[in-house]
């Protein structure tokens, strides 16, 4: 597997420094998940910053405590199973759905209970505590499109099983896309499988066709 479509530099600087919601955390840990090259950046991040701390002359009023702290929030040892703020990911990813996400919903693509969005389409509402973001699994069927919307704010889109088209662009496992108010598409699932994704919203979308703006408030999107 290949990831093609990575995670903005910025954001990943974001997720290291421990300034992330939880939702924007999840996703980014998940993708962290599946490409070993934004690991590699990751721990390139945490290792810059280290250094950069290892340098800094500590004050007095700096206790030695503060200090360990301090550093722990940035350069942090592995977990067996990361949560959406660990800095690091496992390797070896045997599932559909790897953790941190498994843990928020309770098992792999088989455990789980999907809800109807219409004309075949599910999710699942993902509850990460985070008032600032709405994070959802998506499963579009194969071939078939989202309806066309633009963004009132900042989403992103990993996906995890099948993959999307998006004007030129195809979207596979471990791919993220990051849309925003710019940005008017159709995503469309490729032909074959299912596209399963994990998306997180901060503001709801903003939908061409009259008809799905007027079911929106009840679908939630």
């Amino acid at each position: 597997m290949k990831v093609n479509h990575h995670i903005d530099e910025m954001l990943l600087l974001d997720y290291a420094s421990g300034n992330l919601s939880e939702g924007w955390s999840l996703v980014v840990a998940t993708h962290l998940a599946l490409c070993p090259a934004c690991r590699r950046q990751l721990q390139a991040m945490e290792g810059a910053a280290g250094a950069l701390l290892d340098k800094v002359v500590e004050g007095p009023q700096v206790t030695a405590s503060e200090w360990e702290r301090m550093k722990a929030r940035i350069v942090c040892e592995p977990a067996e199973e990361p949560t959406a703020l660990t800095k690091s990911a496992p390797l070896a990813v045997p599932s559909v759905i790897p953790e941190p996400l498994r843990s928020y919903v309770g098992g792999d693509v088989g455990d789980l209970k999907w809800r109807a969005l219409g004309r075949g389409a599910y999710h699942i509402r993902i509850d990460t505590g985070d008032r600032s973001s709405q994070v959802r699994l998506l499963r579009i069927p194969a071939g078939r499109p989202v309806p066309e919307h633009t963004h009132e704010g900042r989403e992103l889109t990993l996906v995890l099983s099948g993959s999307f088209r998006d004007g030129e662009e195809v979207f596979a496992r471990g791919d993220v896309e990051d849309a925003d108010g710019d940005l008017l598409h159709t995503p469309t699932a490729t032909e074959g499988e299912d596209c399963i994704c994990l998306a997180v919203t901060e503001a709801p979308l903003k939908f061409s066709s009259w008809i799905v703006r007027l079911i929106q408030p009840i679908l939630k999107i």
